[in-house]
């Protein structure tokens, strides 16, 4: 079996979000692919199996737990199907996945541009406002938030400024007790080409903090499309390693998402076990 590890949402090799992708040459079972997670010890890895009408099954494992859906590593996975020839350039890779159908489109790169952007079709997380959570600020060390809300998979946090994002240092333990795939903090962009700022904690299913996160853009492409009434937006995560994640959608209340971004190859390799 071939295994591939890609940093996602990025131009650069050794930022964005690393993931790996393993594409299965026969069914596995669950225990063995969540081996294989803990062993990559990576947010996310994805395993692609394809089917008899040219998709791909899709499933997404963290060191510690299979999750209904994730954008980094569905963006590496598309990646690896075209740079290694499992599709041709033009086509659309088509992925099964248990958060529902998903596809996937690679743009050529524009002439001085750094490489192809790959989009990705995603449902929408519309966040609506809601009570505070016992323990969420304090697990975030905040105590005056724009917003509390929450989709129907996170929490989101709306801070005073991308500073307070930038420096933010949660208690991840206390952020692990709340009842959440995890949290979303996010602010206005204080500068550059970015619209808004965000950082991802979700130590509940093994994730201390994820370097970019894609899925989360489902939630913040319609909370800042609501605040900036802009349907095109570029997202800038704030983690260590960094990442771009550029947003497009008819509208605040809109079923479905577009997400792009870049990807580099890191390595190539053979899963023997």
């Amino acid at each position: 079996m071939l295994l591939y590890q890609v940093d996602a949402f990025t131009d650069a090799a050794f930022s964005g979000n690393p993931a790996a992708v393993c594409v299965l040459a026969v069914d596995r079972g669950d225990g063995w692919m969540q081996d294989v997670a803990m062993e990559m010890n990576l947010s996310e890895t994805a395993f692609l199996r394809r089917q008899a009408d040219g998709a791909y099954r899709l499933r997404w494992f963290t060191p510690t737990h299979e999750v209904d859906l994730c954008g980094h590593a569905t963006l590496a996975s598309a990646h690896v199907l075209w740079s290694e020839g499992f599709l041709a350039a033009d086509e659309t890779a088509h992925f099964k996945t248990s958060g529902g159908s998903l596809s996937a489109v690679r743009e050529p790169a524009a002439a001085g541009a750094d490489g192809p952007w790959i989009t990705l079709d995603f449902p929408s997380a519309p966040v609506t406002r809601i009570d505070t959570p016992d323990g969420l600020l304090e697990g975030l060390g905040v105590t005056d938030p724009a917003f509390v809300g929450g989709s129907d998979r996170d929490l989101l946090v709306h801070l005073s400024s991308a500073e307070a994002v930038r420096t933010l240092e949660p208690d991840l333990q206390a952020l692990r007790q709340l009842d959440a795939r995890g949290v979303i903090v996010t602010a206005a962009s204080d500068g550059g080409a970015a619209d808004f700022v965000s950082r991802f904690f979700a130590p509940r299913v093994g994730v201390p903090e994820d370097p970019v996160t894609g899925s989360t853009h489902c939630a913040l492409a319609p909370y800042w499309a609501q605040r900036t009434n802009k349907t095109q937006m570029v997202g800038l995560q704030l983690s260590r390693r960094g990442g771009t994640v550029r947003v497009s959608l008819d509208g605040p209340e809109a079923d479905r998402v577009s997400l792009a971004g870049q990807a580099v190859t890191i390595f190539r390799a053979r899963l023997d076990v």
